[in-house]
């Protein structure tokens, strides 16, 4: 058997192991899903490996991939260059023209490929700001732009197989592997090195959690591959020889589940919030003994604990909540959903039991682009499942927590180092241990729990420091709150800005028969809506001591988005642009 010790490695792993999945990976191409198998995928990989070596491309050069969707191109580009002993440099589309020209000089990229015309588009008005870049090339057929197949087709001729083999044999598994900027809430982005045995034991050692059936799982992958967190879900399911599928964009997520039926799928707790949102909007439409039953099964849910720990009167319970209820809520996300696993941001305690009474688990593990990035993560088998952590360390990684309660990680997943910059990495790693900047605790038992990023919990005028998040995150289990970010730093009191959820509110409108106008910037100065809001404050406010309550709040009419900087790639609240951008409300809250 194949022994996995680069990333390239995964897909010959797979076509030995689980003797060639005719749907390794599928992408929807003009409405139908067209399937690569593990030996297309293999040989397509070669086919680029060639051709990129005729084209000059030497160990150490720089390929940059940008896909506004996640593709088959994109796993066989990953291998082609990696096999050569060159790094790929994903970059995230959303991202603004100057960083994608900062990115594109900084790791010194020599080709970039494009999925589509808009990225294109961005890349072309810096192209010529670019020294290092050579060509682009597409994998849509765009004019006036070259495209991947000249690649396929260059690589079809196998003369150059052999130095494609000495080149696999010569790479170590140390080597760089890739450079994954950062999105970052300020500053420029950094440039995260992984080698290969940074990320392929972060997936053997993060792969007994994961209770796939080999080789007969199926999954639906949409979450940015450019990110760490996709990216090694993915090798992870070629690992365990799942079927990936790549769901067409965000808003059709919906018709993909109908369509794949997958048995996994990763997501974001923000993903996770929109679906229980929409399941208790369509809730709120019954009425009758169906929506007395849907609301009866909401609270057993909410009250749930793993492991029959509230007793037999309650499991019989949720045995029938499973059968009238929670059945429907499965059969609206394929049928065939039994896990989904969840990271980038904190998971709200009241999600992890709702998906869990529905037979639909969240897996929510911690982990940073530095650490490849699995440090932890949950575990229904064997009792490794515990609402309101991350669950525990995985197989040789170890954790420490620092005297001023920040979570040390240490193991063969911790990074390289930030390229070309040595002093931000000696910062950042010390005796071996990367500084997470995240504040933590481990309790008896072992399960990690985060409480707050180091870096923004703040002191008020009177010496009290507040952690933001975890007051955030319990006010956002609001309904009537999409979005919310806490300030005070050196103020008398926490206060905050507040996206309203807009939709729901225009529910609650209509519902209540009171007139809040048509649109945000009326709904937000409306009176009962601001004292609707309040109401909602002052029902989480009792959670806190009375320093951590919210004093004041601002609404704002924009929605916080990537595209308008309120909100990072991996859906985090930049806070130094929304402070900016806000300048005046907090003036308005502190004068």
């Amino acid at each position: 058997m194949i022994s996995v010790t680069r990333l390239f490695d995964f897909p010959y792993y797979q076509q030995e192991k689980y003797n060639n999945i005719s749907d390794a990976l599928v992408t929807k191409i003009n409405g139908v899903w067209e399937k690569t198998s593990t030996q297309e995928y293999i040989a397509k990989a070669n086919k680029i490996s060639r051709a990129l070596l005729r084209m000059g491309v030497q160990k150490n050069d720089k390929v940059a991939i940008i896909s506004t969707n996640n593709r088959t191109e994109w796993h066989i580009m990953d291998i082609g260059v990696l096999q050569i002993a060159a790094q790929t440099v994903p970059i995230y589309p959303t991202i603004s023209e100057d960083d994608y020209e900062y990115i594109l000089n900084h790791s010194e990229a020599k080709y970039c490929f494009v999925s589509d015309e808009e990225v294109l588009r961005k890349v072309n008005l810096i192209k010529d700001k670019v020294p290092h870049l050579k060509e682009v090339y597409s994998f849509n057929t765009i004019e006036g732009c070259k495209n991947w197949n000249e690649l396929l087709i260059s690589g079809e001729d196998q003369a150059n197989q052999q130095e494609v083999e000495t080149i696999k044999d010569s790479v170590d598994p140390h080597d760089l592997a890739t450079i994954i900027y950062t999105s970052g809430t300020t500053g420029r982005p950094k440039g995260v090195m992984l080698s290969h045995d940074n990320i392929v034991s972060d997936v053997i050692n993060s792969a007994p959690r994961i209770p796939f059936e080999a080789g007969a799982s199926r999954a639906l992958s949409f979450l940015p591959i450019c990110h760490i967190f996709e990216r090694m879900i993915l090798y992870l399911y070629q690992y365990y020889g799942v079927s990936v599928y790549f769901g067409e964009a965000i808003d059709k997520i919906s018709d993909n589940l109908k369509e794949v039926k997958p048995t996994v799928m990763t997501a974001v707790p923000r993903l996770l919030e929109k679906v229980y949102d929409k399941i208790y909007a369509k809730g709120t439409e019954l009425t009758g003994i169906k929506k007395s039953l849907f609301f009866w099964a909401i609270d057993l849910g909410l009250k749930y604990e793993p492991y029959g720990a509230n007793g037999s009167w309650y499991e019989f319970q949720l045995n029938i909540a499973r059968k009238l209820i929670f059945s429907k809520w499965k059969e609206g996300l394929g049928g065939n959903l039994d896990l989904m696993v969840s990271g980038s941001a904190a998971l709200q305690p009241r999600l992890a039991r709702i998906f869990a009474a529905a037979e639909i688990p969240v897996m929510e593990g911690y982990g940073l682009t530095e650490t490849s990035p699995v440090i932890s993560v949950n575990d229904m088998r064997n009792k490794g499942f515990r609402v309101g952590t991350v669950g525990k360390v995985i197989d040789n990684v170890s954790v420490k927590i620092a005297e001023d309660g920040e979570i040390l990680c240490k193991g063969p997943n911790v990074m390289l180092g930030y390229y070309k910059d040595e002093k931000l990495t000696s910062e950042a790693v010390t005796d071996g241990y990367f500084h997470t900047g995240d504040i933590g605790e481990i309790d008896s038992d072992g399960f990690l729990k985060i409480t707050d990023r180091k870096k923004e919990m703040f002191k008020t005028s009177g010496g009290k420091y507040i952690a933001p998040q975890i007051i955030e995150n319990t006010m956002k289990q609001s309904r009537f709150i999409d979005q919310i970010m806490v300030i005070g730093d050196g103020q008398k009191m926490p206060a905050a800005f507040i996206q309203p959820s807009f939709d729901f509110i225009k529910e609650w409108a209509k519902i209540h028969k009171v007139n809040i106008g048509t649109s945000n910037e009326d709904i937000i100065s409306n009176v009962k809506v601001i004292d609707r809001i309040q109401e909602e404050i002052n029902l989480y406010n009792e959670k806190f001591g009375h320093w951590e309550q919210i004093k004041r709040f601002e609404l704002t009419a924009e929605v916080w988005s990537i595209e308008g900087g309120e909100m990072t790639p991996t859906l985090k609240l930049r806070r130094k642009p929304i402070m900016e951008k806000y300048k005046v409300l907090f003036d308005k809250i502190y004068s």
